[in-house]
């Protein structure tokens, strides 16, 4: 047992000595330290890599396209089949999560996609690369549901928002490393190594990974507490060697749930639900709808291969840019009006690129829109989304909020395929723009506000949300 300071000592025994676990607010109170860095690095690693995996799409595609390997219909086939598999894992994430816990679902997962990635590599023709995709997608699709959903049960309220956008950070940093390898690596070595750079990457992550605890809050609300209690006192240890921790309020144990499914959908969840769906949705449709697109489209429109990879490397830097502004500003602007904000701003970015007048101010105007589209997955599919949803349904809600921008996924390339073919770009444009409208009126008319509360008090209840909103208003009112 490592040594403590007397203060820590004495938070320690009153645990004891109520009797309970309590890992919500213990949890809360704890300073950050590298407990709390470590889980966000072992998350993210994997994170990283699924990332990576879903980005080297638009680099290969485009290569693909151009070497008479594919056409664009079989590249549409391979982003579906994609989202075929991410929709079912995002679903079975949501159901194992919850059930079996986060670091089980999380470690199969990431194994599913890591060995799916290098049968790719092997691949003899489109169609045997389209059936490897799917089973990539079964693990990239449970990865992200996972990984968003998790990193929130370990981080303190008041920095809830920035540490979620740090993952989202070191996931979308990934966008910049896939397009800039695949502009290194796909013209003089090919595609096949991009599948097996990222599935070798993943099987060494899942060997790392094994040291991963387990989400306290879970264990807890299945009344596993004795293992709760073990990962909550050596956090505990870890935190008070920076500085005496914080007296522990007075709290009762969570008790045990059962849950099902639908109760997401019941009065006192459907409307949180309905806002989860909608914000993946919009934010799938312009990742899927434009972003992985942008190479194939400059091929095109006349751009040579390595060019092409080139401006669209410039264009990815948005994306670990999006992120990083969500770093700094998720936890001062709130979830709800911030990814209001956003959605409005990036519609107007969308709408000047569909009619820029060259490559320079395109690409200017595309890295724009990639850092306002990572800017709201920061926001919204990082942070606020997992924040909507109770412990013991929080990787269901998150799953199904998923599943709907799979299905987007889905849709998405056949849309572009006939939209670009009928009005070319500004004709995919507008379909992304109406999106993030949609997104924009949802939130304003039915969003709640989560920034810095603990996800035991955000957690829904009988009482309707409206009563719930007008509560936390009032609180910060009278700060």
């Amino acid at each position: 047992m490592l040594s403590t300071d007397s203060t820590t000592v004495s938070a320690m025994s009153t645990v004891s000595t109520l009797g309970t676990v309590s890992a919500g607010p213990r949890l809360d109170r704890l300073p950050i330290s590298g407990f709390h860095k470590r889980v966000l690095w072992l998350i993210g690693a994997g994170m990283f890599l699924d990332s990576f995996d879903i980005y080297l799409a638009g680099g290969v595609l485009g290569a693909l396209a151009k070497t008479g390997w594919s056409t664009m219909q079989l590249n549409a086939a391979f982003l579906s089949s994609t989202f075929i598999g991410m929709l079912i894992g995002a679903f079975t994430a949501g159901v194992l999560g919850d059930a079996k816990g986060r670091k089980f679902t999380y470690q199969f997962n990431l194994a599913v996609f890591g060995l799916a990635s290098i049968a790719g590599a092997f691949a003899p023709d489109m169609t045997w690369l389209i059936v490897c995709r799917f089973f990539m997608g079964l693990g990239l699709g449970a990865e992200i549901v996972v990984g968003y959903g998790s990193v929130g049960e370990f981080m303190p309220p008041a920095v809830l928002g920035k540490w979620s956008a740090y993952l989202s950070l070191i996931t979308n940093s990934a966008l910049f490393f896939s397009t800039f390898l695949g502009y290194l690596i796909i013209p003089s070595i090919g595609w096949r190594a991009m599948f097996a750079i990222v599935g070798i990457g993943a099987l060494i992550v899942w060997v790392i990974r094994k040291k991963m605890p387990e989400s306290p809050r879970w264990l807890e609300s299945k009344g596993r507490y004795e293992e709760a209690e073990a990962i909550l006192r050596a956090a505990e240890e870890e935190s008070a060697k920076k500085a005496p921790l914080p007296p522990l309020d007075d709290a009762p144990r969570i008790a045990t749930k059962r849950t099902t499914l639908l109760e997401l959908f019941s009065p006192s969840q459907i409307r949180r639900t309905f806002v989860a769906i909608v914000v993946q949705i919009a934010i799938n449709m312009v990742i899927y709808g434009f972003i992985v697109w942008v190479p194939t489209f400059l091929m095109k429109q006349g751009v040579g291969m390595a060019s092409s990879l080139g401006y669209s490397t410039l264009m990815s830097l948005g994306g670990p840019a999006g992120a990083l502004v969500g770093v700094l500003i998720a936890d001062k602007v709130g979830r709800k009006n911030g990814l209001i904000a956003v959605s409005v701003l990036a519609a107007v970015v969308g709408w000047l690129y569909g009619h820029s007048t060259g490559v320079a101010m395109a690409t200017l105007l595309g890295f724009l829109l990639f850092t306002l589209t990572y800017l709201m997955v920061a926001l919204g599919v990082a942070t606020y989304v997992p924040e909507l949803f109770a412990t013991e349904n929080r990787m269901r809600g998150n799953g199904i909020a998923g599943c709907a921008g799979r299905i987007t996924g889905i849709f998405a390339p056949q849309l572009v395929v006939v939209m670009y073919a009928t009005g070319g770009v500004k004709d995919v444009l507008s379909m992304t723009i109406g999106a993030l409208a949609v997104m924009a009126v949802v939130l304003a008319v039915f969003g709640i506000e989560t920034n810095k509360r603990s996800l035991e008090d955000i957690a829904p209840s009988s009482d309707a949300d409206g009563a719930l909103a007008a509560s936390a208003l009032t609180r910060e009112s009278h700060r």
